[in-house]
């Protein structure tokens, strides 16, 4: 007997996924059968879509809510709908666009029209992580503009820096000993060492 799953995908761990888990569920697809993936569409090595792969088989049902939850990747989405519907053969249902239901138009034409359709979403997913993707680099230029830093802030000098690092300029410790004096990682004191040295 044919087995119904629900795909669920969200880019990141604070994103909400209860549209996409209430819109499964009012299909009445069982929670043992509704796989979740909480990471970036730009590819498919994501484990809970890998597991499920090995759990369908042929004629199985696939519920998903659009079709950026399947994936970002123009040429991967039409790789792995050609590889469930044709190797695998299983039935797909994309909830939010009804002409990409492969339990209709088994015939040719409706083959060809969700083939068509298919390639303008696929093609619409990409373009949308582009633009994201985009509007992230100028946003982080803009706020670099501005003074904006990235990233951790640098650990400040101990007070006993400036004495240290004269002792171990002068060879009178090693560079082991200079580093545990001032509390840090070896490779930390080289580093603040070399700025220091640029500042003086």
């Amino acid at each position: 007997m044919a087995s119904v799953y629900g795909y669920v995908r969200v880019s990141s761990r604070d994103q909400n996924e209860d549209r996409q888990m209430l819109a499964l569920r009012e299909l009445a697809v069982a929670d043992k059968n509704i796989f979740m993936d909480k990471q970036s569409g730009k590819d498919f090595e994501r484990p809970a879509y890998k597991r499920m792969l090995r759990r369908m088989r042929k004629n199985d049902l696939l519920y998903i809510k659009s079709i950026d939850r399947l994936g970002r990747n123009y040429g991967e989405i039409l790789e792995q709908w050609q590889m469930l519907t044709k190797e695998k053969e299983i039935d797909i249902v994309v909830l939010d666009m009804p002409l990409l239901d492969t339990r209709r138009g088994k015939d040719l034409m409706g083959m060809f029209l969700s083939d068509i359709v298919l390639q303008v979403l696929s093609f619409v997913a990409e373009n949308e992580r582009s633009n994201i993707r985009q509007r992230q680099a100028e946003g982080i230029a803009a706020a670099k503009a501005r003074g904006v830093k990235f990233g951790r802030p640098p650990i400040p000098y101990p007070e006993n820096f400036g004495e240290v690092y004269q002792e171990w300029r002068s060879k009178k410790i090693t560079l082991r000993q200079a580093a545990d004096a001032c509390e840090m990682p070896i490779g930390t004191f080289y580093g603040k060492a070399a700025k220091f040295e640029g500042c003086n």
